[in-house]
């Protein structure tokens, strides 16, 4: 198994770029569905989105959170979704470039319901967090659904409960990671200090340029909002994940110890601004 060291050799032919008659509507639109508890897990995900170059972010929420996100995010348009027909409607119109889900969303059947909605527009999706547990008792129903436009962001807790019982515990954390994506036919990022980032095809990258100080709640957050804004605009949701990650890890660094997952979303303008 050959498995490359990231860096941004690696994704910079791809990463997108601005172009100077470009819009909002070129750069691509994004969708997030917010939990109706957790607000704060969406929002940096919103934040995180736009600031790495997503055109327009959009935020489907119930109608009771509606006015928490509102207020929150000026610049963030909040959709009402009290059901799976709204869900519908946000998620097959016409203009939407790409869909993450799991957030603040809820260990839930509901989350299971929008997360295979999703997934069958065919539009590239991220799933992180509670759309992954979600399908703890049941991840053969999401193994079906997914596509090669999904990538799919567990930390080790929530890639066990997904794939326990189709990878060997034992193996090493490239070799695990490589299976997965494999078995759900889709790019596996699996989160850590040397996070891995595995393409169905075989590919794989570990990106370890993390510092201690990027454990800290709402990281994971930023990080799946990094991979939407990429994917909205266009960027191969493989080269999206590994360059997201190590994105990650390099404003961390730049950051210092301290730091907390706002300072990340606030770090992407400098990041971007140094880029050949």
């Amino acid at each position: 198994m050959s498995i490359i060291k990231n860096s941004p050799d690696l994704w910079m032919p791809v990463f997108p770029s601005l172009e100077r008659d470009g819009n909002k509507y070129t750069r691509g639109s994004a969708l997030i569905y917010g939990g109706e508890h957790m607000t704060g897990a969406a929002r940096l995900a919103a934040r995180a989105a736009q600031r790495i170059g997503a055109g327009i972010v959009s935020i489907a929420t119930p109608a009771s959170s509606v006015p928490i996100y509102a207020h929150a995010l000026e610049s963030v348009i909040i959709k009402k979704t009290d059901s799976l027909a709204e869900w519908h409607e946000h998620i097959y119109q016409e203009k939407l470039s790409a869909i993450l889900i799991g957030p603040g969303a809820g260990v839930s059947q509901n989350t299971c319901e929008f997360v295979l909605s999703a997934l069958k527009t065919s539009k590239p999706c991220v799933l992180d967090a509670d759309a992954l547990t979600s399908f703890s008792n049941m991840p053969e129903a999401l193994f079906s659904s997914l596509h090669s436009n999904c990538v799919m962001t567990p930390h080790e807790g929530e890639f066990a409960k997904l794939f326990g019982h189709h990878v060997n515990p034992t193996d090493g954390k490239a070799l695990r990671a490589q299976k997965a994506a494999v078995l759900a036919g889709c790019t596996v990022l699996l989160k850590g200090a040397d996070t891995i980032i595995a393409g169905s095809n075989g590919q794989t990258i570990m990106n370890n340029n993390a510092p201690p100080w990027l454990a800290t709640a709402g990281a994971g957050d930023v990080l799946a909002g990094i991979i939407l804004g990429l994917v909205t605009q266009n960027m191969p949701v493989f080269m999206a994940a590994a360059s997201s990650a190590w994105i990650h890890g390099d404003i961390a660094k730049t950051l210092g110890p301290g730091l907390i997952a706002e300072d990340l979303v606030n770090g992407i303008p400098s990041f971007l601004s140094h880029l050949p």
